[in-house]
């Protein structure tokens, strides 16, 4: 015997709702956009880039303070900052040798609290 939950997963008809599909079919997100923002959310799969994140969203940092921080070598912290750049989630900036990074924008930091508040829900 299937459980609750299964049998919640399917309905008992095979009556579709044309009216509504067809209302959501044409405000869907088109292919391309809906692979860019896979790709996006799949950058964010990652715990050691959303430590990165989060310590940029409570200050702008170097790489030998995030690694520091974290416990990690410049060089995997570099890779990681690499990936966020590559996803325009972080920017930097050059100050003699050292190179600055912060979050990109403000979205950035929004999503990585809706994220937060959605997990502590």
């Amino acid at each position: 015997m299937k459980n609750k939950e299964e049998m919640l997963d399917k309905c008992k008809c095979n009556v579709v709702h044309l009216s509504v599909v067809n209302k959501v079919k044409k405000d869907l997100i088109d292919e391309d956009k809906c692979k860019n923002l896979a790709d996006f959310f799949k950058v964010f799969g990652d715990s050691t880039r959303i430590k990165i994140l989060n310590a940029l969203l409570l200050n702008e940092m170097c790489v030998c303070d995030i690694a520091y921080l974290l416990e990690m070598q410049q060089s995997a912290v570099s890779h990681q900052l690499r990936v966020l750049r590559a996803a325009r989630l972080v920017k930097y900036r050059k100050e003699g040798k050292s190179v600055y990074y912060s979050l990109d924008d403000a979205h950035v930091g929004n999503i990585i609290n809706q994220g937060l508040d959605h997990i502590i829900e």
